[in-house]
């Protein structure tokens, strides 16, 4: 009796997802055995370790354990997985799975049918099934051998193939029939023995754009036909007249040579071709042509978002007087807008007067703007008073130093304000662009950096080494571009809020951090 309690109190007490049955799932690629990865069954459903497969599968993800969630990420697509949800959050849209999300120590475990969801076949340019507890990666096929049935009465043959494909098939002499189906993708080659008096063997080979069927016929093999016979296509073979067979060739029509030998194997197989190991190949756009003129797409401007930082009811940094980080950020903000449409830029500006706008608002206002360059415009504050100078953070997880960190701390503290709160998933969404842009963003900082320090007349102090800083701010999460955060000095330094309420010291901070734009521009190759 102690020990059953023992059990059930020790039951009791284990996480959920570790009373599900443990298991493997065996992985196919284009025929190859790819090995398995770790997998449970809960509810009639299998659940499969989400990062093992999408690694196997060829993609990339970030997991956070501690949040109980992962990114997956393919060629086009990404999706962030959540346990205990039942959904999949794909290129910002959800999408419902069979069964919720389990996390187990530092795994996530996905039902098997989000790897076989349209959006991962896209992506992977793949056909994905689980077949036999097998998840079976193939080519985006249109005909396959699927069965083989032989009795006393006659022999078939049967393939799958889906709607829209088309053949040509005759006997070309007494023993060998062919069937040509044009414009077909074969999921595996095959070659079969059946040693059978009605089909001795047969061949589906692809053979350029087309696939070949070839039989050779046995001895009783005197009538055939290839036929639909619900969703498959079938070859039947038999002595006797077959319903809709076509007719026999007689031996004195019929090439008197011996049926033609067949390098043949007696079991399914692939090529090295076919059994290329999975590639992610992220494809280039192909020019279209058309006949008659050719069309010539006018090229866009560059397009920039300045984002004046604050504003309406989150006033940012005060001192003294009246100065106020968001009336600072909006004037100068406006000086850096006229200076770049004066170049010719196409320029928008999250915000025109005071007025609040979310920190993951402003984002979205620069994809939606498809933005190629992002720069949010503030004024810092310190505990220190002898802190000051001229800053310019692009964004990363991990801040250069505390310092830093206590910058993005007060600059997200913006987040108060707003009535909505944001999830690990909102936040996450956010934040996919950030590795891509990184780099870019980090030579951005860089040229911003160095014209702000040539510019004459702002009297702020840029210091070269360590001007340009990392830092976690939430409104350069999930910006599309290459996007930084200007800290143009210090509203708690007396030295620095002179300078910044100087008016003309203001329009030569926005004229410094321009050219610093444009010379990143010119540096890329985006603008001569």
């Amino acid at each position: 009796m102690k020990k059953a309690l023992f059990v059930l109190l020790a039951a009791l007490l284990l996480p959920a997802s570790l009373l599900h049955a443990q298991g493997k799932t065996d992985i196919y690629i284009l025929g190859r055995d790819k090995g398995s990865v770790s997998s449970l069954q809960a509810g009639g459903v299998t659940l499969v370790d989400a990062r093992a497969t999408t690694k196997k599968l060829g993609g990339s993800v970030e997991l956070y354990a501690a949040a109980k969630q992962i990114k997956v990420a393919f060629p086009g697509m990404y999706a962030i997985l959540s346990a205990p949800l039942a959904e999949a959050v794909i290129n910002a849209q959800t999408i419902k799975l069979p069964a919720e999300i389990i996390a187990s120590g530092s795994k996530i475990f996905v039902p098997v049918q989000f790897f076989m969801l349209p959006q991962v076949e896209k992506a992977l340019d793949r056909q994905i099934t689980f077949e036999n507890g097998a998840l079976v990666v193939e080519k985006n096929f249109t005909l396959a051998f699927t069965d083989k049935e032989q009795n006393a009465a006659y022999d078939r043959l049967r393939f799958f193939q889906k709607s829209g494909v088309s053949f040509t098939s005759e006997q070309t002499n007494k023993h060998t029939v062919e069937a040509v189906f044009p414009n077909t993708v074969l999921k595996r080659n095959v070659s079969m023995r059946l040693k059978d008096d009605f089909i001795r063997s047969f061949t589906l080979t692809q053979r350029g754009k087309d696939v070949l069927l070839k039989v050779i016929l046995g001895k009783k093999g005197q009538t055939w036909r290839l036929a639909q016979e619900g969703s498959d296509l079938v070859f039947a073979a038999a002595e006797k007249t077959l319903p809709g067979a076509a007719p026999a060739v007689s031996s004195d029509e019929a090439d008197t040579d011996e049926a033609e030998e067949l390098d043949l194997t007696p079991s399914v197989s692939g090529t090295d071709e076919d059994l290329r190991p999975l590639p992610v190949i992220k494809a280039e756009p192909q020019p279209v042509m058309t006949s008659g003129a050719p069309v010539i797409k006018e090229k866009r401007k560059i397009r920039i978002m300045i984002d004046p930082g604050h504003g309406g009811k989150d006033p940012g940094a005060t001192r003294r007087g009246s100065s106020q980080e968001k009336t600072l950020n909006l004037t100068v903000s406006k000086h850096l807008y006229n200076y770049l449409k004066k170049q010719g830029f196409d320029v928008k500006m999250t915000r025109t007067n005071d007025t609040f706008v979310t920190l993951a608002g402003r984002s979205k206002m620069a994809n939606d703007f498809q933005a190629d360059l992002f720069v949010s415009v503030h004024t810092n504050a310190a505990k220190r008073a002898a802190a000051n100078g001229f800053e310019v953070y692009f964004r990363s997880d991990k801040a250069t130093d505390k310092e830093a960190a206590e910058v993005a701390a007060f600059e997200n503290e913006a987040l108060q304000y707003e009535e909505a709160h944001y999830s690990f998933v909102d936040m996450l969404l956010e934040s996919m662009a950030k590795n891509e842009f990184m780099n870019e963003s980090s030579k951005l900082a860089g040229h911003i950096r160095n014209y702000v320090y040539k510019e004459p007349g702002i009297g702020i102090a840029v210091r070269q080494n360590n001007a340009i800083r990392q830092a976690n701010f939430y409104v350069l999460r999930g910006v599309k571009a290459p996007a930084v955060l200007v800290e143009m000095g210090y509203i708690s330094s007396a030295k620095d809020r002179a300078r910044l309420n100087n008016k003309a010291a203001q329009k030569r901070m926005g004229d410094g951090i321009g050219k610093g734009i444009v010379s990143y521009l010119k540096a890329e190759g985006k603008i001569k």
